[in-house]
């Protein structure tokens, strides 16, 4: 066993996890982009060198140790990768606006070279679960977030195997949950102005399973079956959302 201690939002970390992987001659056929950070804060408020570190780890270094393990995957014409995004892929994020971006490029990065590697024997996975409980949270200080507060979430385990199955099945985008899945997909047929409102106003109704966001002119209620029902003082707009499970 092979064990690297390493801060990957350092500068050129990425390039020393590969020289150790090559120095011990390690071949790699699966790439797992998991580690990740977040913060919940005003963005104008917030601490700088955390917002940096973030970008550093959640972008550069997971774009650079793609770059680097890529191309020799590509030469055994074998090989998976699973870059972990999240929910917070589909939607802008007030209160953590550097994070939820930072994840919209992680899920569009990850569709694009799985488009670019169709038919080379390499797969491309983006992960994208819920809130998960892990100690995520208490390093992004979000335990007081709407996301979090008072929610029984899912431990890390289950969404690691689901996360591998769908790797392995060579899924481009995998989503953990029926209530994230629906809630990822209602948001294409939903306006703009109202995504931005989506994260803090969101609570999972236990007993009714329905989503329900609260908005400032509307109610969107999203239900287990994939039914989406947007109303609004001037009209009612009735969504059907086809749910692709496989």
């Amino acid at each position: 066993m092979h064990v690297l201690a390493l801060d990957l939002s350092i500068a050129d970390s990425a390039q020393l996890v590969y020289n150790f992987t090559q120095m011990h001659q390690l071949r790699i056929d699966y790439l797992i982009n998991n580690a990740g950070l977040g913060d919940f804060a005003m963005f104008a408020e917030s601490n700088w060198d955390k917002q940096a570190q973030m970008i550093n780890l959640n972008i550069l270094a997971l774009t650079h140790l793609t770059h680097l393990y890529l191309p020799d995957m590509i030469k055994r014409r074998n090989g998976r990768i699973m870059n972990v995004a999240s929910t917070a892929s589909f939607q802008p994020g007030p209160t953590m606006s550097v994070y939820y971006a930072s994840k919209a490029f992680v899920l569009h990065f990850s569709e694009a070279i799985a488009n670019e590697l169709e038919g080379s024997g390499v797969t491309v996975t983006a992960l994208c679960p819920g809130p998960t409980a892990s100690g995520f949270q208490d390093a992004a200080d979000l335990n007081e977030s709407k996301l979090v507060k008072g929610r029984k979430l899912p431990d890390a385990k289950s969404v690691a195997s689901y996360g591998y199955k769908a790797m392995m099945k060579g899924k481009v985008v995998a989503i953990h949950g029926l209530m994230n899945t629906i809630m990822a997909t209602g948001i294409r047929f939903t306006p703009r102005s109202w995504v931005v409102k989506w994260p803090e106003n969101c609570r999972i109704s236990k007993h009714t399973h329905l989503i329900i966001v609260k908005l400032r002119s509307a109610l969107i209620c999203v239900c287990d079956k994939g039914q989406i029902v947007i109303s609004s003082s001037s009209k009612t707009l009735k969504l059907i959302v086809c749910l692709n499970n496989s």
